[in-house]
């Protein structure tokens, strides 16, 4: 019976995957968690406790139907659980790797709330689905018909990839504009390859290549083309762009101080093989040098630990928070740790020296009362101030949305005051008719999951809009 492979949280200890030694993995940007074998994934996902209210699930973005797919391939049934779990993802592969599962799925699991240790749900959906394209369970996206409606999709990141799978599985004629070379957005150029190996999220682009999607590529739209001209060629548009414009620090011109989108596209294209000058000048290569991260997100943390497989002579992160206060994951703080990172906690940017660089002038801080989003606000001491020898600094310190309006020249395409786009909830729909947005762009930086959850959203809602349509053209 089903139950009896189950429930063996009690006598079965949490095991991740192998994780390869950090003297190997900083030597080269594969990901450092080994695959998990058949046994082992059916052994771990067999602790799952089957609770009657699935908090894993509910904290879930797309509300994955995880305990499901962990009693499938505790029963050895795989490719059942592949598709259970592609029903609700349109990337799990992808999800599997990069999400912060311990302030998600894994963060919320019953059994880790008891003691016992979460069930890693995050290996366990990775190896699912990288099982289910080796033996050809990932079928080519084929419509059952073929529809004339046409949607233009802007931005080739988690966001517009999710909504074009799902708008061409029902026949929907689809073109992706973007201004990168290649699709997938910060998949494929902000995101390292120790997390996320590119033929992952190149497997995608050819499975929607191969479905009919068309990419119209190195494609910036406002120049190359107009935002009116891609409305008037489709019968719905989605502006999936994310956020790229990197927040400031005031006189940060100097050289050797670069942003993280930067010195990461660099890196990621280098892995393709790409000629990059601005690496090979040492202009975005930490090679050799005293390297300093600003910030204490997820992006910071790419950035120190790309620097260490680069070659740095040191590497140091400073954040104005402590370690319990940071917004990145503590999963990616310790394997920076391990790898040769140094924390400086408790410590803010307060100008530069040099021209180029030569070091960051450091304010020592400590937290006082919870601000207004209820974490503790850090406080300035007074007299302690240092400073930090650097000769690259990386400014990780999170993105802002580019002013679109202005930027395409569209009138009527209302903005938030934070400038993200004005869209519904629920639907993505904006203020201009036929107009839909989804992703970081409406609601700011944030997670790829969300991304993913909103354009498969707004996908739901543009076929709602086409049917409306077209029952209207045909009264």
């Amino acid at each position: 019976m089903a139950g009896q492979k189950m429930l063996k949280f009690t006598t079965v200890g949490r095991d991740m995957p192998e994780k390869r030694p950090p003297n190997l993995r900083k030597q080269d940007f594969h990901e450092i968690y080994a695959e998990y074998a058949s046994e082992k994934a059916a052994e771990q996902a067999s602790r799952c406790s089957q609770c009657g209210v699935p908090y894993c699930q509910t904290h879930c973005p797309l509300h994955n139907n995880i305990p499901d797919w962990l009693r499938l391939t505790a029963e050895g049934r795989l490719q059942e659980a592949y598709e259970i779990s592609q029903d609700t993802n349109t990337f799990p592969e992808i999800c599997g790797r990069i999400c912060p599962q311990d302030r998600l799925c894994e963060g919320n699991c019953v059994i880790e709330q008891s003691g016992h240790g979460t069930v890693t749900i995050g290996s366990v959906e990775k190896y699912i689905t990288d099982t289910a394209f080796e033996n050809g369970w990932v079928k080519p996206i084929r419509p059952y018909a073929e529809r004339s409606e046409s949607v233009g999709i802007i931005g080739a990141g988690p966001g517009g990839l999710a909504a074009a799978d799902m708008l061409r599985r029902q026949g929907v004629q689809v073109t992706v504009y973007d201004r990168y070379d290649r699709g997938g957005g910060l998949l494929t150029y902000g995101i390292p390859g120790f997390k996320l190996e590119k033929d992952i999220v190149m497997q995608r682009m050819a499975q929607l290549e191969d479905g009919g999607v068309q990419f119209v590529l190195n494609c910036n739209v406002g120049d190359d083309l107009s935002f009116d001209a891609i409305r008037g060629k489709h019968d719905a548009v989605l502006i999936a762009t994310g956020v790229y414009k990197t927040r400031d620090l005031p006189d940060s011109a100097a050289e050797g101080i670069v942003n993280a989108i930067d010195f990461l596209t660099a890196s990621n294209r280098k892995s393709f093989g790409d000629d990059v000058p601005e690496y090979d000048s040492g202009e975005l290569n930490a090679a050799g040098k005293q390297v300093v991260v600003i910030g204490g997100g997820d992006t910071a943390m790419d950035c120190v630990r790309t620097s260490i497989r680069e070659g740095a002579q040191s590497v140091k992160c400073l954040y104005r928070r402590d370690r319990a206060n940071m917004p990145g994951s503590q999963r990616e703080v310790q394997n920076a740790e391990e790898e040769g990172v140094e924390f400086v906690w408790l410590a803010a940017p307060d100008g530069f020296e040099g021209d180029p660089v030569t070091g960051v002038k450091v304010q020592k801080m400590r937290l006082g009362a919870p601000d207004a989003t209820g974490r503790r606000a850090p406080e300035l001491i007074a007299g302690a101030d240092y400073v930090e020898p650097a000769d690259l600094v990386i400014k990780a310190l999170g993105f802002e949305p580019e002013d679109l309006p202005k930027l395409w020249g569209v009138d009527g395409l209302e903005v938030t005051r934070w400038g993200t786009i004005k869209a519904d909830f629920g639907t993505g729909a904006t203020s201009l008719d036929g107009v839909y947005a989804a992703g970081d762009i409406v609601r700011g930086a944030s997670l790829v999951v969300w991304a993913i959850r909103d354009g498969r959203d707004a996908a739901t809602a543009i076929l709602d809009y086409l049917g409306q349509a077209a029952d209207v053209a045909a009264e």
